[in-house]
């Protein structure tokens, strides 16, 4: 059977270093050929790896890592203690489940720079946009 293929689909740990290869991706400006063909492997291998699909073996991880000149350890960024079972019995997960873009990826790099009044507006433009309640 494949990895990451099953009634649990992939590891979580798995899930957030690809998104964390998606990520840093996007925001160098590459896109999946591009990192698969400075790695030696297929666009279709590196979508496997961002969606958790395949695990990333250490020696390709640090392959990474150096193509975009990160240490190892940004690859597990976020991904910390309070895991629900562990120690954190009653906090929520981290959602890992949003898709990765350009656009969410800029939003995100950008709003840091907006003054907290500006920041609160694009959140409730973004919210009633989305749909989303405004006490979510």
């Amino acid at each position: 059977m494949a990895r990451g293929i099953g009634e649990d689909g992939p590891h979580p740990v798995d899930r957030h270093v690809g998104r964390r290869v998606c990520e840093k991706r996007i925001s160098l400006g590459y896109n999946q050929s591009d990192l698969g063909r400075a790695l030696g492997l297929t666009f279709q291998q590196i979508q496997k790896y961002e969606k958790g699909a395949n695990r990333i073996s250490a020696s390709k991880l640090w392959d990474i890592a150096r193509f975009f000149k990160v240490d190892i350890g940004y690859f597990f960024q976020g991904l910390g203690a309070g895991q629900p079972g562990m120690a954190e019995g009653e906090t929520a997960p981290f959602d890992h489940d949003f898709p990765s873009t350009r656009y969410t990826i800029e939003i995100a790099r950008l709003a840091p720079q907006l003054t907290s009044r500006q920041q609160k507006l694009a959140l409730e433009m973004i919210r009633e946009m989305s749909g989303k309640d405004q006490d979510a």
